[in-house]
């Protein structure tokens, strides 16, 4: 199946992508700069990884729309939260309907380069906290997406039961190169250690036994 993958330069993303190129043809990666802390380092991981694999890769600049979004993920990183990945404090980081933004445009970016499908990272462990990761959106929107595309797009979610270490598990697997991906929501040049997405990224590796290549600043 030809397919685009929506690609952040995060962990899951990039596995994502991996998991595409060799399962799929992909015609191209799609990434969106919405304005967030992270943009900078996470955008140039994913354009990294694009070329790496020799797939065309297109970012989309969205920076217009977050302007009228409410989120601590665009508000700079004192806003960040330090403590463990519960909703009362990460939930300050959802940017409200992101992915139905993403998957939206990437809909109509998908069919024009000809895609029939369209790769998305969402998975077990994000369903508690994002609406927009949830199988019952994701089933709701992939119903609108092929209803509204001659292609009658597929939405294809490969993670969408598996947990964060198992993805990791995936991704070193399939050849992943993971110093080449970014996940701390503060967005400065090495990983800080601390926030909450840090803290998963740290879990993830050393539960699925994956030699972890990040640095971090504590």
């Amino acid at each position: 199946m030809k397919v685009a993958v929506l690609l952040s330069g995060g962990l899951d993303s990039t596995t994502a992508l991996y998991w595409a190129h060799t399962h799929h043809e992909v015609v191209c990666a799609l990434s969106f700069d919405y304005g967030s802390n992270h943009a900078a380092q996470e955008l140039a991981c994913a354009r990294y990884q694009a070329e790496k694999l020799g797939i065309p890769y297109h970012e989309i600049d969205l920076r217009a729309v977050s302007a009228h979004l409410q989120s601590a993920l665009l508000s700079g990183a004192d806003a960040i939260p330090t403590a463990d990945y519960a909703e009362d404090n990460l939930k300050q980081t959802v940017v409200p309907f992101r992915n139905g933004i993403f998957l939206a445009i990437a809909a109509g970016i998908a069919e024009s380069n000809g895609a029939e499908g369209i790769v998305i990272a969402a998975h077990g462990g994000d369903h508690a906290l994002y609406p927009d990761c949830r199988e019952d959106f994701m089933q709701a929107m992939a119903s609108a997406i092929s209803r509204g595309t001659y292609a009658e797009l597929q939405i294809l979610r490969p993670f969408i039961n598996n947990s964060k270490d198992e993805i990791t598990a995936i991704g070193a697997a399939l050849g992943v190169d993971f110093a080449h991906t970014y996940s701390c929501y503060c967005g400065r040049e090495k990983h800080c250690g601390l926030c909450a997405t840090c803290r998963e990224r740290k879990d993830s590796f050393a539960n699925s036994g994956v030699s972890d290549p990040t640095m971090y600043e504590s």
